[in-house]
């Protein structure tokens, strides 16, 4: 699964290795990319050097409480959407996962068609990775035309400067590392060198500040960059 040209990369935690096995399977051949680990922890230390899309969390890990996860997750500031993986009888998990900060939930067993629409669903709400129109202030962007505006007006960004903004929009006010951006935005053919994510953000900061744009980047030295008004 594409948006902006680029595979949304998806994280899941389930220690049932058959299970995640087939919903890795599952959801390679529909288009996402997913990372599996059988443990809160080595879950939740992949989120603090990859930056996921969406999490596909089971209540049941053998090291933690699934909820105390959504709740240490949340207190992180990580804002991308929880799926949540629960046993048949236990709805109650799944509503109480609602209120900790998970997005939705779904009841094992499932349909593999089920969770990649419920994940889909989730990815299109407005802010979130596979949203088409995005929104910071006066500044709007339309991902799938690539055509960004401000105050309703047209302006003129390069390519890759609309790469970059895409990314940082869609994480706004969060934290965009500079490694993301480089894996997002360069292939392994371009011609990268250490300051290439440097001076892109410079030059995109630059031309908000001439379009009138009343968002700007931050950035925030050994962790990356952050977009808000």
């Amino acid at each position: 699964m594409r948006a902006g040209g680029r595979v949304m990369r998806i994280l899941l935690l389930e220690d049932h290795a058959r299970l995640a096995r087939t919903i890795v399977e599952g959801l390679n051949e529909l288009g996402f990319g997913v990372d599996a680990f059988a443990t809160a922890e080595d879950g939740i230390g992949a989120t603090k050097s990859l930056d996921y899309d969406a999490i596909i969390l089971d209540l049941g890990l053998p090291d933690r409480d699934g909820l105390d996860v959504i709740g240490d997750l949340r207190q992180n500031n990580f804002r991308p959407p929880i799926l949540i993986l629960t046993a048949r009888d236990g709805v109650d998990d799944g509503v109480a996962s609602l209120d900790r900060g998970g997005d939705d939930y779904i009841l094992k067993p499932f349909a593999m068609k089920e969770l990649a629409a419920r994940l889909r669903a989730l990815l299109r709400r407005p802010g979130q990775a596979l949203g088409t129109v995005l929104e910071c202030g006066n500044l709007c962007l339309d991902t799938v035309q690539r055509l960004v505006s401000v105050n309703g007006q047209m302006v003129a960004i390069s390519r890759r400067e609309i790469g970059a903004l895409e990314l940082l929009m869609r994480r706004a006010r969060q934290v965009v590392s500079k490694r993301r951006l480089e894996d997002t935005l360069y292939g392994l053919s371009d011609d990268v060198v250490p300051n290439t994510v440097e001076v892109l953000i410079s030059r995109l900061r630059k031309r908000l500040d001439e379009i009138g744009a009343d968002c700007s980047i931050h950035t925030l030295r050994g962790n990356g960059y952050l977009l808000r008004e």
